[in-house]
């Protein structure tokens, strides 16, 4: 355990600028195409309502999200476009370093979450995207959340840090 009075604690929870709400997708049905939204509502129980991960039992990934620079990195990567819709996740927000939110919880619009993980790729990137599209999203598919306190989510909508207590 990380000494909480150290130089690399104190580092580790320093403040960071919030990042900004760019893009909001409900995934209705699996492989179904998503539908892009300017709001979405999160509940403490099952997630992102209206979405086909909505489900109870998916405790630790009620919510996914990707910085808009790594939709960017794996574009140059792989030499094309690459839009959120490709990745399926739930929530693409700038300006914000997600992997940062390890340990933390953080303000989504009028929710409260915490980070539960990283979303590595899976085998249907080299589907989406060809040959080495699992690498170009090798540690850059964004991070999952549990949700602690419901609430509303809209484009433009900032994502804070919280401070550990």
């Amino acid at each position: 355990m990380l000494n909480p009075k150290s130089s690399l604690s104190a580092l580790l929870n320093a403040d960071m600028r919030p990042g900004t709400v760019e893009w909001i997708g409900l995934r209705s049905q699996r492989r179904g195409p998503l539908t892009v939204v300017g709001t979405v509502e999160l509940d403490t129980n099952t997630g992102v309502i209206g979405d086909h991960y909505n489900n109870p039992k998916r405790g630790t990934r009620h919510v996914t999200l990707i910085q808009r620079e790594d939709l960017s990195a794996i574009a140059s990567y792989l030499g094309q476009d690459v839009t959120p819709e490709q990745l399926r996740r739930n929530i693409v927000v700038s300006g914000i370093n997600l992997l940062a939110l390890k340990d933390k919880s953080f303000r989504l619009g009028t929710a409260l979450l915490e980070m539960t993980g990283e979303c590595h790729p899976c085998s249907r990137m080299e589907e989406t995207f060809g040959v080495g599209g699992y690498n170009a999203v090798r540690s850059r598919g964004g991070i999952t959340a549990r949700v602690l306190e419901g609430g509303t989510v809209r484009l433009g909508d900032a994502l804070m840090a919280l401070p550990l207590t």
